[in-house]
């Protein structure tokens, strides 16, 4: 990487003018610092010169020592330059530009050093406090960060409740002033655990766009050591608000000690917005050496027939899914169809009482059920070139969980089992805590870096919100940390039609999301007629998901009985990658529509994703991102012209097309719909 340090020289007119600019590589976005008489900073952050963050405020507050840390002297200011690429282990791109300018102010309050780092990208901000070694400051509580991001006008937002719990809410469009979190919470009935933080608390990522369409998205990267940021509104002002642990405080920290980053990614398209890097480039580079063993899969799961009401989870009461030969048959229909893996939910013992009572002693992730013949079960899913994936659900038993990794662990090796996904339904043990506090988001770090030793492929579920970590451990493959496609079978909200062309605003800028696509039977009453939930999505879309929902873990979701009528539909689900070359952000508008692009890894075939809301429309755009002078072969997988998410959701048309760079790709999304496409190299 290309680094040139340049040290700027403060006059005293500098220091009396109290004001620092810096402006990214090519100037689009800027950044300036200013302290007032009363010794306080605040910054502001311009796009193209217009103010995107009017002046806002820096700076936190320890409980012990008992300190405010927002009032500072300032020592000194040191600028970096940085410019270099990195290769991702996978990704939606194979290299990633690290471009940015740095800004750092070195302050000086009450006897403490403390350092604020900006770094200004083409695409946004993101700004960190550190605290340097220090002879007379070494350990410390954070009580508050003042944090701020203070907007310039009223604008659109897209968001969910503040919750120290969980992030699987449903997504509320309104503006700023409009926001009452204790309101849209009290519509939701189906989430296991909350723990509300107030009316006028919000989540991050948090989407913003203002009257004159402007673009601005804030959230966080590289959390490690620190309790989750959500954000606490007052006036057009959202202040950091960190979740506390049991007993009140925010954070224990220890010199040398950072804070995760505080991003605003910012721009007048809603495209670039989705295309921004930033959030990977804050975080640091992987930690695991050898990545060789890291593989992106596509898997089925013993997991939607338990949601459907064919199955379930406990051996007791004779419903038992995960039995020898009904997991027997999903390894024959997924090795027919050439996946990587099943995901088994179930095998193990403990289910009969594992969720509600608090319990500390739950399941061992080492004794299967007695009709749950493991060794079995892998000898006969390596025989069909796939491996069986572990699932385990601590029931937020944490202390639990983490007595028992190792032999967890070890007991995969031992079967020849490589991918995990684990589970947090519950309230947390250690008592108290939360699932997004500082303990937690150790926990979470501490599982990768354990399962990265054990070399193990991790997917969380109920976990904190992603902030780029994927990064540093590309073993932590995918999470779900919002409201995923189990919840088409909650009766009270269910998933609407906007959900998933907002998640890639929102959700997915920290990183993947196991969302779980891919369902073709849409009225979930198949194997209980007294449900009335359904799948408000056409079948359609259900395949485009793979596309605009970026996950290198993706799951094909339904039963193999689901998909058997209808294996032309799911021939794309069978063709579609997991790991990419090449991303184009085609077409975007959060809540409305989202078309995405990608380019297989190593491969001369691209895979179009295209989706909407409850509105239906017509789509067309250039293809010219193809090679030129050559001919694809494109199959589109699109909505039947009476298609319809609510009155006709499993109407499909299979149409193929000849197509240059030259072509313009059209085609019309229906209510609630999508298009699939693969687009092969014949020439």
């Amino acid at each position: 990487m290309n680094k040139t340090l340049l040290l700027l020289l403060l006059s005293v007119s500098l220091f009396a003018q109290k004001s620092f600019k810096i402006a990214s590589p090519t100037d689009q976005i800027s950044i300036q610092v200013s302290q007032g008489a009363d010794r306080a900073l605040k910054y502001q952050v311009f796009y193209k010169a217009k103010e995107v963050i009017a002046p806002s405020d820096l700076g936190l507050t320890l409980k012990k020592p008992a300190l405010e840390l927002r009032k500072f002297q300032i020592l000194g200011v040191d600028s970096t330059i940085v410019d270099g690429t990195w290769k991702p282990v996978w990704g939606e791109v194979k290299e990633i530009r690290n471009n940015y300018k740095e800004l750092t102010l070195h302050l000086k309050e009450s006897g403490v050093w403390m350092d604020v780092i900006f770094r200004v990208f083409d695409d946004g901000i993101g700004f960190r406090y550190f605290f340097p070694s220090q002879d007379n400051f070494k350990h410390f509580i954070v009580d508050n960060e003042w944090s701020s991001f203070t907007m310039t006008g009223d604008h659109n937002a897209f968001w969910i409740p503040g919750d120290y719990d969980t992030n699987e809410y449903t997504y509320q469009r309104t503006k700023i002033s409009e926001i009452d979190a204790l309101a849209a919470a009290a519509k939701e009935k189906d989430i296991a655990v909350t723990s509300l933080m107030g009316k006028n608390f919000v989540q991050t990522p948090l989407m913003l766009k203002s009257a004159d369409g402007l673009y601005v998205n804030v959230h966080e990267a590289a959390l490690v050591n620190y309790p989750a940021m959500h954000l606490k509104l007052e006036g057009l002002e959202f202040t950091s608000a960190l979740v506390p642990d049991a007993v009140g405080n925010k954070a224990y920290a220890q010199t040398p000690f950072n804070t995760p980053w505080r991003t605003v990614v910012v721009s007048n398209k809603a495209e670039q917005i989705l295309a921004s890097k930033l959030i990977l480039n804050l975080n640091e580079p992987s930690k695991i050496k050898d990545s060789t063993w890291i593989k992106p899969q596509k898997f089925m799961g013993m997991w939607w027939e338990m949601h459907v009401g064919k199955a379930n989870w406990p051996l007791a009461g004779g419903k038992h899914g995960a039995n020898t030969e009904n997991v027997k048959r999903y390894i024959d229909f997924a090795g027919k169809h050439g996946f990587d893996g099943v995901l088994v939910e179930g095998w193990n013992t403990g289910w009969e009482d594992w969720f509600g009572n608090w319990k500390e002693e739950v399941f061992d992730f080492v004794t299967p059920y007695a009709d749950y013949q493991i060794d079995t079960l892998t000898k006969y899913a390596a025989s069909k070139g796939l491996k069986l994936i572990m699932h385990h659900e601590t029931s937020s038993s944490v202390t639990n969980y983490e007595r028992r990794m190792d032999a967890a662990y070890q007991f995969m090796v031992d079967k020849g089992i490589n991918t995990m996904k684990t589970g947090y339904v519950g309230k947390i043990i250690p008592r108290g805590e939360h699932h997004d506090s500082q303990w937690m988001v150790n926990h979470y770090t501490r599982v990768a870096e354990k399962a990265a030793n054990y070399h193990l492929m991790v997917d969380s579920h109920e976990s904190v919100h992603p902030t780029g970590l994927h990064r540093t451990y590309p073993n932590w493959m995918a999470a779900e940390a919002a409201r995923g496609s189990e919840f088409n079978n909650a009766p009270t909200l269910g998933i609407n039609a906007e959900h998933t062309t907002i998640l890639p605003f929102t959700r997915l800028m920290g990183g993947p999301m196991d969302y779980t696509p891919g369902l073709f039977h849409m009225n979930l009453n198949q194997f209980d007629s007294t449900r009335t939930t359904k799948v408000r999505s056409t079948l359609a879309k259900q395949l485009a998901l793979y596309v605009t929902i970026y996950s290198p873990l993706q799951m094909a979701a339904d039963l193999p009985e689901n998909y058997e009528p209808k294996l032309d539909a799911f021939q794309f689900i069978k063709d579609v990658a997991v790991d990419w070359d090449d991303t184009k952000i085609i077409t975007a508008e959060p809540g409305e529509f989202v078309t995405i692009a990608r380019k297989a890894k190593n491969k001369d075939t691209w895979f179009i994703g295209s989706i909407t809301n409850a509105t239906a429309r017509n789509m067309s755009f250039d293809l010219d991102f193809l090679d030129p002078d050559k001919t694809y072969e494109a199959l589109l997988y699109r909505d039947a012209d009476d298609a319809d998410f609510e009155k006709n959701p499993e109407a499909y048309v299979v149409e193929k097309r000849l197509v240059t760079a030259k072509s313009k790709m059209t085609f019309r999304l229906q209510r609630g719909g999508g298009c699939a496409i693969s687009l092969r190299r014949l020439n």
